[in-house]
């Protein structure tokens, strides 16, 4: 699907009635999930677990194996690799793996760790490599670096270079490609927020009292003007204030509550009483 097929897809809301375009909405819930999540969490085997979940949704016939550490055997296509068959081991594996990332200070590094050994590990039923090109962004993510994507790798190059590491566990062409797209990724970003508009100076200078102002409302449920009323605000800067954060409480979602380090759960729980004010 092409990028602006693929963002009217986005903007319609629609569920996607074929198995590309509910892939495409597989991974904007996932990455949605990730920037809410990660910030918040870090890196941990119940967030990985979660973006299996959110990616596979729709595509395996058991929902129960959705997030689940796979007991049944896979086979790599195009490849005599095996992967362990144990899921218990494979639990313990994918933990030990998620820990020693967690431990590798470079976050470049970190996400390429990540990237070939989730792959390599396959803990999941399917949906293996496509975890593992999504958690590999969770530490630059943390980091605050450009993300990751593979967006223009052939599909060739990308087996030619999943394949060294699985049947001879050579990592330098999965290393020269990663090298490579990332590279890319940067060079893409860097343009992305050239083109972004500047946003609002005024979420720039209430930032802290906005984020107060937000969980009040959300998570103690105090009305709004009670919220306003503990931040000795000029009656100026309330004229300022109020439609901001107004604005900010409409945009609101699960999706986004890290801004405002509220929990999930609690926006949610807000939203289905009606978004009280």
């Amino acid at each position: 699907m092409s990028m602006l097929d693929t963002e009217l897809l986005f903007r319609s809301g629609a569920t996607g009635d074929d198995p590309e375009s509910l892939m495409l909405l597989n991974h904007k819930r996932a990455i949605e999930f990730m920037v809410a999540n990660v910030p918040v969490e870090g890196l941990h085997a119940r967030l990985v677990r979660n973006i299996h979940a959110l990616l596979m949704d729709g595509f395996l016939p058991d929902p129960r194996s959705l997030g689940a550490i796979r007991s049944t055997m896979v086979r790599i296509t195009g490849t005599v690799y095996l992967p362990t068959q144990a899921p218990q081991l494979l639990d313990e594996m994918l933990r030990q793996i998620l820990e020693k990332a967690v431990e590798v200070n470079n976050p470049i590094e970190a996400a390429f760790f990540l990237w070939v050994s989730v792959a390599y590990l396959q803990p999941f039923e399917d949906g293996n490599k496509r975890v593992s090109r999504l958690a590999a962004n969770i530490p630059l993510m943390i980091f605050n670096c450009a993300p990751l994507s593979f967006l223009d790798v052939e599909q060739d190059d990308y087996a030619q270079a999943m394949l060294a590491y699985y049947e001879l566990r050579d990592l330098a062409p999965a290393a020269d490609l990663f090298a490579w797209t990332y590279r890319r990724s940067c060079e893409k970003y860097a343009l992305i927020l050239r083109q972004t508009p500047i946003g609002n100076p005024l979420r720039a200078k209430f930032g802290p009292k906005l984020i107060e102002a937000v969980q009040a409302v959300v998570h103690q449920r105090r009305s709004l003007e009670n919220a306003m009323g503990t931040l000795a605000l000029s009656a100026e800067e309330r004229q300022q204030f109020e439609p901001l954060l107004r604005t900010e409480l409409a945009g609101l979602h699960e999706f986004n509550a890290a801004r405002f380090d509220l929990a999930t759960r609690t926006v949610d729980a807000w939203i289905a009483a009606g978004r009280p004010l």
